[in-house]
């Protein structure tokens, strides 16, 4: 085959992916007389030669890379770069003698105008530019990588042959490529938006209404995804075929035959292409394919089941099979008028059933279990194979049981154990995700009783040289699947994991269970301050206390109080606290204007002396050790300190010299002094603690992006995403969340030890 190819000049598409690096590889190592032109767009700032360049600089190409003396040396020689995209697909070089088209959407559920113009549009564009280089004294030799699944849900034995169907070509692609702007129109509809902005505006209305509009645009663009995958799949489905990739895929084949009336044309169709199994070496594989989140998900003892009959075949090739076959059908070009099929599959002639992926995964593992933290192996689970009803029970069940646990620890009280559970209840939530995606996935595929026949491939392999079976081995029946799964792939596809795992526990080992002491960079030196670009601002209630805004009117009121009007006065807050945490968690800044109209009547000058004659060590015995150790860091960083809180201004008083700026709320007096009920102005909550620290940094010619947020609320989300620094201190379950999704950096600042809650927030007046 070496020979018949030597001289030959061969386009390329897909060098990037899997299976078009395998194959460059392949031939760059074991045909030493062909050239190829690799078709490869620019991807960011990085044209196709420097992205080309990478590629050859991965070691599976050392070897081939040295003996041509370098990168740039062998691209000169035998490696030219067309830059381009499928696209819009560029004209192409002359002198071509065959074309490989390996790209492709592999999504099994990608959306569906993306399957349309990649894998029916991309590829007609294609056949359009080599039909404008073809001459009928040199027919290029086109070869169309495909799928086995073009044949849908057929059942039985499947031939090396046109897929027989009589979908209109034309009309799908029209209606795949409209989609995406039929489905935009209809989620901008009154039904898509108000059901998105009430969810959104229940979850985020604390925090603010643009929050709360940020969210909707965002399950807006979500939903329009999630849209554009379903009608693609249940249009596939409705024809009869598994998904939209096997769909487009199809009708792709479609466009290669109509060029195939008039040209030299091969179709390859591999079935499920996993890692190697030899050539570049056993277990190479690039990216996760089709079984590998599952084979880690079963490791990790999170695939409780499989939808799938013990009995059923699961057809996998070795990737350096596909590869091997493609260069075998690349030497032997077939008549013009006649196209040649061949699939590249392993279930006919040596089948492998899930019954027997799943033990010897299952022994692969029991040898090299995945450490489950501090608890040790991970515990397998044990299938039984039940059938898809039942598998589809079992995870309904357990979606519907999350959904209530994560409804009430949405709403539980703050604490360790709320972030814990919420914790733990993410992580079940993101393992009933997955399974939900990759049971709906490949559901069909599981169900599936397909026999890809390979007689016409394993001709082509028969009439091969002894030598070239050795050099270019695809015959899978040789392949002994005990071997393969749990000496060459599984150990190939946890290697990184494992590394990943390794990385994960040793930073936990080694990290501050608080916060990193902040650089010396920026300390006070003389009358010079450097780094006084940046602010830390603080919350006050739940942040740097642990009280809160009913909490410490209580402090203020009852002092004023005697013995008996304090116990009124408890009595009638607590009647009207149901009411005041419903408004609380309907709107931040009602329920502050709603517990600050009880301070009517009281005389702001009083409030003031009594919080500087009695509060002053209360609340100082509240303040967290944590947080008074973090403000002196940022001062003596010359960082500038702000506290902005809703919290009154009389009860900040005591932290006043810790802060270069108090930003509280003021109470409206009249002309006596005396308190009306009322603020004088909006208080700062939410959106509006952003807008004033955005113009405050204005003003004091602070870096918001260098500076530091602190708060413990959801509702504080926009004083946190306003700093380039976020810390969420001891957060709501809704802010633990966040800052989670976001890798915030999350710290517990407890409050001194030393205090106690008494039923009588104002202590003993005796």
């Amino acid at each position: 085959m070496a020979e018949r190819l030597s001289g030959r000049h061969v386009l390329l598409t897909g060098v990037t992916g899997f299976v078009g690096e395998a194959l460059l590889h392949l031939l760059l190592s074991d045909v030493p007389g062909v050239r190829v032109t690799a078709l490869v767009r620019p991807k960011g700032s990085t044209n196709a030669a420097g992205r080309t360049a990478a590629l050859l600089g991965k070691p599976i190409f050392a070897p081939v890379v040295e003996a041509a003396g370098g990168v740039e040396a062998l691209m000169a020689a035998r490696v030219g770069v067309l830059e381009g995209d499928l696209a819009d697909v560029p004209a192409l070089p002359e002198g071509l003698d065959a074309v490989v088209h390996c790209a492709g959407d592999v999504s099994f559920d990608p959306p569906v105008d993306e399957g349309f113009r990649t894998n029916v549009l991309g590829t007609r564009d294609l056949v359009r530019r080599i039909q404008e280089l073809d001459d009928p004294d040199r027919r290029i030799h086109y070869v169309h990588i495909s799928t086995a699944y073009v044949a849908g849900r057929r059942r039985g034995s499947i031939p090396e042959g046109t897929v027989d169907h009589d979908v209109d070509l034309e009309a799908e692609l029209a209606w795949g490529l409209a989609q995406r702007r039929q489905i935009e129109h209809q989620s901008r509809s009154a039904f898509v938006l108000e059901r998105e902005r009430r969810r959104a505006e229940r979850a985020h209305s604390r925090a603010g209404m643009l929050t709360a509009a940020s969210a909707t645009e965002a399950a807006r663009k979500e939903w329009v995804k999630r849209e554009l995958v379903r009608v693609g799949t249940e249009r596939a489905r409705s024809l009869g075929w598994t998904d939209c990739y096997t769909f487009t895929k199809a009708l792709g084949e479609r466009v290669v035959e109509a060029h195939a009336a008039t040209a030299r044309v091969s179709i390859v169709r591999p079935s499920i292409i996993e890692s190697a199994l030899v050539t570049p070496h056993p277990g190479w594989i690039e990216g996760f394919k089709m079984a590998e989140p599952l084979i880690l998900a079963y490791g990790r003892g999170e695939l409780p089941e499989f939808p799938a009959a013990a009995d059923t075949i699961v057809d996998i090739v070795p990737v350096d099979h596909v590869v091997a076959a493609v260069v075998a059908v690349l030497a032997s070009p077939p008549e013009v008028g006649a196209p040649a099929y061949f699939h590249v599959s392993s279930g006919d002639r040596n089948p492998l059933t899930f019954r027997q992926l799943y033990d010897n995964v299952r022994a692969y593992f029991d040898e090299h279990p995945f450490a489950a933290g501090d608890r040790g192996a991970a515990r397998l689970p044990d299938w039984r194979f039940p059938g898809a009803q039942s598998v589809e029970r079992l995870l309904s069940t357990s979606e519907r049981a999350h959904k209530v646990a994560d409804y009430v620890v949405g709403r539980t009280p703050r604490s360790d154990r709320a972030r814990e559970l919420a914790r733990k209840l993410d992580q079940q939530g993101r393992r009933l995700e997955f399974l939900r995606r990759y049971l709906d996935l490949y559901h069909e595929y599981a169900q599936a009783e397909l026999r890809f026949s390979d007689a016409h491939t394993l001709a082509l392999f028969e009439s091969l040289s002894p030598e070239d079976r050795e050099r270019f081995a695809f015959d899978t029946a040789v392949v002994d699947w005990a071997h393969y799964l749990r000496e060459v792939h599984c150990p190939a596809v946890t290697a990184p994991v494992r590394r990943m795992d390794e990385a994960r526990r040793a930073r936990k080992r080694n990290a501050d269970l608080g916060l990193r002491p902040l650089s010396g960079a920026g300390v006070s030196t003389g009358s010079t301050t450097t780094g006084s670009a940046v602010a830390a601002f603080f919350d006050m209630d739940g942040t740097l206390l642990s009280s809160n805004v009913i909490e410490t009117y209580l402090w203020l009121r009852l002092r004023e109080q005697s013995g008996s009007e304090r116990v009124t006065e408890l009595g009638r807050v607590a009647a009207r606290l149901p009411g005041l945490v419903r408004a609380e968690r309907r709107e931040r800044s009602a329920f502050l204007r709603a517990v600050y109209r009880e301070y009517a009547g009281a005389r702001l000058a009083d409030l003031e002396a009594v919080a500087d004659a009695h509060l002053t060590d209360h609340v100082l015995a509240r303040l967290s050790p944590d947080a008074v150790r973090r403000i002196r860091e940022h001062r003596a960083a010359g960082h500038h300190t702000v506290l902005i809180t809703g919290a009154i201004r009389p009860l900040t008083r005591p932290l006043a010299p810790l802060f270069d700026h108090v930003e509280a709320a003021e109470l409206a007096v009249d002309d006596r002094g005396v308190c009306t009920g009322y603020l004088a102005a909006s208080p700062l909550v939410g959106e509006s603690r952003a807008a004033w620290m955005r113009q405050y940094a204005a003003d004091q010619g602070l870096d918001l992006g260098s500076s530091y947020g602190y708060a413990d609320s959801h509702s504080d989300l926009p004083l946190l995403e306003a700093v380039g620094r976020p810390v969420a201190v001891r957060p709501d379950v809704p802010l633990f969340r966040h800052a989670r999704r976001h890798r915030w950096t999350i710290v517990d600042w407890a409050s001194s030890t030393s205090t106690t809650r008494t039923l009588n927030p104002a202590g003993d007046l005796s």
